[in-house]
């Protein structure tokens, strides 16, 4: 099959594409031009590289008309925005989002994909949890952009299928980590709290450290992805959660980093963030139902995997 990855220079993509061309697939990757290509770098020799911006609203038509050209499945994995400064500029995450998601939909329409596989957000599209586990019938109320366009990309995806037979399936995915995600970005608790203890660097948490999460490790997240692309058009489910299955407050994971790393480090709290919620975690039985997945890798296996590749890499 040809696959084409959005964002596979990225902490997610990268491994996405090492799995395709595992798999013996063909593999395209779209990435910004300023993006730096280094978890490509072994693979480069293998894959069909092209340089563009997709937040570039007027030049992005002709740049997915070369890019989707005998293209059978698209996993979209990218966004311009984090959730935290998506609510400083929502009409910077439309336009940029999801004015431009339509339009990868539209062209993969025109050229004859069979699939798109979308990345959403097991963690913003839901809001405040009213029952815990979520569900994916659970009521979504998102507080950030983010989490409004993801969920509304997810309603253009039905629409599409709707309109032109063009097929789909959504992760809704809970907290990834693992090696290759950027220890100094501004998303991703394990790995910017990882590379904190590393420097002996203060962590720094928002709020008073309550707010728990459900976090998954790199490798689970793609076997999930890569069985995504196979589900048959046939199947009756189009979105499934990804996730642990368990939620683990900031303050614990930080305790279990320091039980991991050995290091005592300092804790500096501060203000909570409008776009939190205070628990998350996602019930993922129709994942295991229909995509036969579930996680293999168990908390503490993960983050020393990880605490191993920031030591040696980061």
């Amino acid at each position: 099959m040809n696959y084409l990855v959005l964002g596979g220079a990225g902490f997610i993509g990268s491994h996405v594409v090492d799995a395709l061309l595992a798999a013996g697939h063909k593999v395209r990757v779209l990435e910004h031009p300023q993006s730096n290509l280094g978890n490509l770098a072994p693979v480069l020799g293998e894959i069909e590289l092209h340089l563009g911006d997709f937040a570039d609203s007027s030049s992005l038509p002709a740049l997915l008309a070369t890019v989707l050209d005998e293209i059978d499945i698209i996993i979209h994995l990218v966004s311009t925005v984090l959730p935290a400064s998506s609510n400083l500029n929502p009409l910077y995450d439309i336009e940029t989002n999801l004015k431009n998601s339509v339009i990868l939909l539209e062209t993969a329409v025109q050229k004859g994909v069979k699939k798109v596989v979308f990345a959403s957000s097991g963690g913003q599209v839901y809001g405040p949890a009213a029952t815990l586990p979520i569900t994916e019938s659970s009521p979504t109320d998102p507080l950030s952009s983010y989490g409004i366009i993801k969920l509304t990309t997810e309603k253009y995806l039905k629409l599409f299928q709707h309109l032109h037979g063009l097929d789909y399936t959504i992760l809704r995915i809970a907290n990834p980590y693992g090696e290759r995600q950027r220890v100094g970005g501004a998303q991703g608790a394990v790995a910017v709290f990882l590379g904190q203890i590393k420097k002996r660097q203060p962590i720094e948490i928002w709020g008073d450290g309550s707010v728990a999460r459900d976090y998954l490790y790199i490798a689970d997240l793609v076997r999930a992805l890569i069985k995504s692309c196979t589900l048959s058009a046939d199947c009756p489910v189009k979105l499934f959660n990804i996730g642990s299955g368990k939620a683990l407050s900031l303050n614990d994971l930080v305790a279990e980093l320091i039980k991991i790393c050995g290091y005592d480090v300092q804790i500096i709290y501060k203000d909570s963030r409008p776009c939190d919620s205070p628990v998350n975690y996602l019930d993922c039985q129709r994942a295991v139902k229909y995509l036969g997945w579930r996680p293999q890798i168990d908390l503490q296996t993960g983050l020393r995997r990880t605490w191993e590749w920031v030591l040696a890499n980061a």
